[in-house]
């Protein structure tokens, strides 16, 4: 989990208390992903029982000073320096959504498609307002806006290919072993 990281790179920087680190891995990352300061303090525990952080001690709370240790410098360059595991695809609700309409009768999938669409569009259309208003002042914001960007994107390009995926897979379905299909059922798939 980046989480755990985040926080030994903060950490790498110098010591620092738990309410800090969540202040500063909000601030980094230009407050788009809100991060509970019990959360924080779950992985900074866990961070200490792998040798990874160092604490001031028994002290328990918000005055406990936490540092990175050298296996915690080891594991935040490993990290760093090592691609994310991307070989499998995360379990997608959307994809999995459009998956099941395919196979369920009388789903009219085009508009299931284009519903989705439609939605994503107004949420580029959003996160490019945010971008114009904060982008300049807030890099991090401004990376962590271009990042969602670029995913909403992707998921909309890869809506539209399966809509015409979707309309082939029919058409050849329906088409006669001469490779002609009369009119009237070929309009009746194609919708404007």
């Amino acid at each position: 989990m980046s989480v755990r990281y985040a926080l030994l790179a903060l950490l790498s920087e110098g010591p620092k208390y738990g309410h800090q680190l969540r202040q500063e891995f909000e601030a980094r990352t230009g407050e788009v992903w809100p991060l509970n300061v019990g959360q924080v303090y779950t992985t900074l525990q866990r961070l200490e029982r792998g040798g990874l952080v160092e604490s001031d001690g028994d002290e328990e709370g918000p005055q406990k000073g936490f540092r990175i240790t050298e296996d915690g410098e080891a594991a935040l360059a490993a990290w760093l320096h090592t691609p994310p595991d991307l070989s499998s695809p995360p379990r997608d609700e959307l994809v999995i959504k459009i998956l099941i309409a395919v196979q369920v009768r009388d789903v009219d999938v085009h508009e299931v498609l284009q519903t989705h669409r439609r939605y994503l569009v107004q949420l580029m259309q959003e996160w490019t307002r945010l971008k114009e208003h904060a982008g300049d002042r807030d890099l991090g914001f401004a990376l962590a806006v271009d990042a969602e960007l670029f995913r909403l994107d992707a998921v909309v390009r890869w809506l539209d290919a399966a809509d015409g995926r979707i309309k082939r897979a029919r058409l050849d379905r329906l088409e006669p072993a001469d490779g002609h299909l009369p009119k009237s059922p070929r309009k009746a798939l194609v919708r404007p």
